[in-house]
């Protein structure tokens, strides 16, 4: 097959249709782009996309925070980290140092009283939450360079924990269970109604990825009857619209989200990223599994990049890719993201092996 352009290839992956070889993505952790520009490895302003010729580009154009003018307002600070409050009235506490998923202080949300007092009125669609100068030169840039486009952003999982913490929000499931899919189906609207404003204003990406960190070590965060009854329907209802459009849907989730696949497929997925070894994912088990119905990108054990273990990342990548490749549907990518301590030449040495036994 002749070399096909990025934006045809990963649309075909999707699709799970004939491609010349697997696609390519990756994220990285904040620091390990920089420290890669200062030991002269990339130039100082290159894209890393660009640097690795990777197949997607993303862009985030949303913001879903209940009080968009609020901002952040810093409760305290120390010499290792800020507390501070943000616009869900949510108190959190980040490192200076070092990149992390910000600690969680406490949440002015606990119930659905102050739910629906302090959050729900705000969460209307308009178009000051969204960035349409940067999703327009995002955009244009993909379009230019032949590259597959997805506006990305948090779908409504990831929109109420920040609300009401995992602990209000995992027992609301279990104590006000209609108080939580009332949570979920206000930002399904929400998130629908504000793709609405900006694909009529400025066009459409070629597919749309969500994130939703919907499990942990070896557990997912809820039954798969809770996501079934309470996120589900929200998730179809963003997925529906997506594919109303003629998009597809890929959906990140960190952690062990296996026992949920059946449902999230039935919800609409098109693609599951990341697969996370060390949760207890295994992409092999998943591709069996759920690759006639869903594409995959990810599952590649990141700790193997951070330690720079050579026969390690060619072990794994011998062993997985050619069962991956099969029918079509994979895109290489590591199974969270690519820490500091990983190599420049790691790095290169996984993705150019891993394409060269995904070439088709």
């Amino acid at each position: 097959m002749k070399p096909m352009t990025s934006k045809e290839r990963i649309h075909n992956i999707l699709n799970r249709k004939p491609v010349d070889r697997i696609g390519s993505y990756e994220h990285f952790w904040a620091a390990t782009n920089p420290q890669w520009i200062q030991e002269g490895l990339m130039e100082k302003d290159e894209d890393v996309s660009d640097h690795f010729n990777f197949d997607i580009r993303e862009h985030w154009s949303l913001n879903l925070v209940a009080d968009t003018a609020f901002g952040e307002k810093t409760v305290e600070e120390d010499e290792d980290t800020v507390t501070y409050l943000n616009g869900n009235g949510a108190t959190l506490r980040k490192h200076k140092k070092h990149t992390t998923t910000p600690e969680h202080v406490a949440f002015s949300v606990k119930d659905r009283n102050d739910w629906e007092e302090k959050i729900k009125p705000l969460l209307k669609a308009a178009p000051d939450r969204i960035d349409f100068a940067a999703y327009r030169k995002a955009r244009e840039n993909a379009a230019h360079k032949n590259l597959f486009f997805t506006l990305s952003g948090i779908n409504v999982f990831e929109a109420i924990h920040p609300v009401c913490g995992h602990e209000n929000m995992l027992m609301g499931m279990a104590l006000d269970p209609d108080w939580v899919s009332e949570m979920a189906s206000t930002y399904a609207e929400l998130i629908v109604n504000l793709h609405e404003i900006l694909f009529e204003k400025e066009g459409l990406p070629d597919g749309i990825w969500y994130y939703e960190d919907m499990g942990f070590k070896e557990r997912p965060f809820m039954s798969a009857q809770m996501y079934r009854e309470l996120i589900g329907p929200a998730h179809k209802k963003t997925i529906d619209f997506a594919h109303a459009k003629g998009l597809k849907v890929i959906m990140h989730s960190c952690g062990f989200v296996e026992p949920l696949l059946p449902d999230m497929v039935e919800s609409g997925i098109d693609c599951l990223q990341v697969i996370e070894i060390k949760a207890g994912m295994e992409p092999l088990r998943i591709k069996k599994n759920f690759g006639d119905r869903i594409a995959l990108c990810g599952g590649f054990d990141a700790r193997n990049l951070a330690n720079n273990d050579i026969p390690a990342i060619k072990r794994e990548l011998d062993e997985k890719i050619p069962a991956l490749k099969e029918g079509f549907g994979y895109i290489l990518h590591s199974d969270h993201s690519v820490p500091e301590s990983c190599t420049h030449e790691t790095y290169k040495f996984f993705i150019d092996y891993g394409l060269r036994l995904g070439t088709y």
